[in-house]
């Protein structure tokens, strides 16, 4: 360790974020970059602890403390060479993982975790400057074939790991550009596209083929796809919505907010929406239902668009509020109220609030009915939710968007056609070897495991490459 005493002398020090007056206006990455030496000496905070629970809590295993020594020493690129050992693209972790490596880290017991997030993207964004991040195609080709069914993080994980161990890979998107969750799930001012299209290109040029608007059970016969390729890994992640069916639901202008961010995405990109289609926020009562990120990217994406007054409404209680970046739960993730950029950009949160209705004129929505509910613990233990009565209330709404979670993969297409053995929750059952109920079918990501983060998929999607290569090279030496 370059400065034992590091963690005693340098305070933790974040980027920070663009004003709020200016990002507010566009689509704009909110988070800034700090300098090379500050970053250095963020990292020199790293305090070589023993016990690395930062290694322990990471979803892909990053060898923290060792990328962090090497960033404080200044070579930058044997840190990106570290951190790209455990994972594909630290470029996107590094701006949109919840970091629970830091909410692991021993300095948080102190309220100051090092900044691991924040110094990953740093790396991976100096390693593309200095030209140490450069396509490096396979010296030889094994003659086997994989197809990737999604182009998430899942599925380009995995596609690049079977690539690189010389693999032919072809990767089938349904959508018109390839990057799934990462293209239209997650807003620019989190996850600029750019970033998306650099590595992207990164991988064609390693040799990666890939294939948009090809839809399984569309104009992509998965059942031949079995048989021409010598495996397949399924990579479609988790899309059906939760929705919530109670009176109204039928009324025009309730959206599941992966429609909503997704078109926003799409709009960004240059592609013009038909106005009946379009789902826009602008001077608009917007009602966010789910307290989750992906209701926050909404409520980000209806500030930019210029909506009249947001509220996001969640059904569970109220998450403690704890002072700074302290961690009562340590080293597992807290369960505390969590603030984002969105958030302070502009909307009234509220907790404990089930929707008994929509209401509508016209047609339209014009507000919901909600009420006041408690959580408490039945005879079996399990905590149940109850009504209070008198605690109705009417609040008005023109949009809402349904950011309820997600439930399983999609059932039609791939999983039908090929009678995949799913589980009780509707998703891929594989074996250990990550391989599904049909002979050269794998499956990665939230198809596999159920909704998740960005980095867990990229993880399991780079498992399901290391037993797919195992099954194309059971005698590999």
């Amino acid at each position: 360790m370059a400065d034992p005493k590091g963690f005693l002398n340098i305070a933790r020090k974040e980027a920070g974020n663009r004003p709020l007056q200016d990002r507010v206006h566009d689509f704009g990455e909110v988070e800034q970059t700090l300098n090379s030496a500050d970053r250095q000496l963020q990292a020199a905070r790293c305090m070589d602890c023993g016990i690395p629970f930062c290694h322990w809590a990471c979803p892909v295993i990053n060898v923290i403390p060792e990328f962090q020594d090497e960033l404080h020493k200044g070579d930058w690129k044997k840190a990106s060479d570290i951190l790209h050992s455990t994972n594909n693209f630290p470029e996107f972790t590094g701006r949109i993982c919840p970091a629970p490596c830091e909410a692991a880290c021993v300095l948080t017991i102190d309220k100051e975790p090092v900044t691991i997030r924040e110094n990953e993207g740093a790396i991976a964004e100096m390693a593309f400057r200095e030209g140490h991040i450069v396509p490096r195609p396979p010296i030889k080709r094994t003659g086997k074939n994989v197809a990737v069914i999604g182009s998430g993080p899942a599925g380009l994980a995995c596609a690049d790991q079977l690539n690189k161990e010389g693999h032919q890979v072809t990767v089938y998107e349904k959508e018109d550009a390839i990057g799934g969750l990462l293209r239209y799930g997650i807003p620019d001012f989190k996850l600029n596209k750019e970033v998306v299209d650099r590595r992207i290109q990164l991988l064609k040029e390693e040799g990666i083929d890939f294939q948009v608007g090809m839809e399984a059970g569309v104009n992509l016969d998965i059942k031949e796809l079995v048989v021409h390729y010598d495996a397949v890994c399924i990579a479609i992640g988790a899309e059906d919505p939760r929705d919530l069916p109670v009176e109204g639901r039928e009324l025009e202008g309730i959206h599941y907010a992966m429609d909503f961010l997704r078109q926003q995405n799409k709009i960004i990109q240059g592609q013009d929406i038909p106005y009946d289609y379009l789902i826009n926020a602008k001077d608009k009562n917007v009602v966010v239902l789910g307290g989750g990120d992906t209701g926050s990217d909404c409520v980000g994406t209806a500030v930019r668009q210029g909506a009249k007054s947001i509220t996001q409404i969640e059904i569970l209680p109220k998450p403690r509020e704890v002072d700074g970046k302290e961690n009562p739960e340590w080293p597992y993730m807290g369960k505390v109220l969590k603030t984002t950029t969105s958030h302070e950009e502009g909307c009234e949160r509220r907790w404990s609030l089930s929707t008994r209705k929509f209401l509508g004129e016209m047609r339209g929505v014009t507000g919901l009915e909600l009420v006041e509910v408690e959580w408490v613990r039945d005879d079996s233990g399990r905590m149940t939710m109850k009504e209070i009565p008198g605690t109705e209330e009417i609040i008005e709404a023109e949009l809402v968007l349904l950011s309820l979670g997600f439930l399983n993969p999609v059932q039609e297409g791939i999983i039908e056609k090929l009678e995949l053995k799913v589980s009780n929750r509707k998703n891929i059952v594989t074996d250990s070897r990550f391989m599904t109920s049909h002979p050269k079918v794998f499956a990665a990501g939230d198809a596999r495991n159920g909704a998740s983060l960005v980095v867990t998929a990229i993880y399991s999607g780079r498992q399901a490459a290391e037993n797919i290569h195992e099954f194309l090279c059971p005698h590999r030496e």
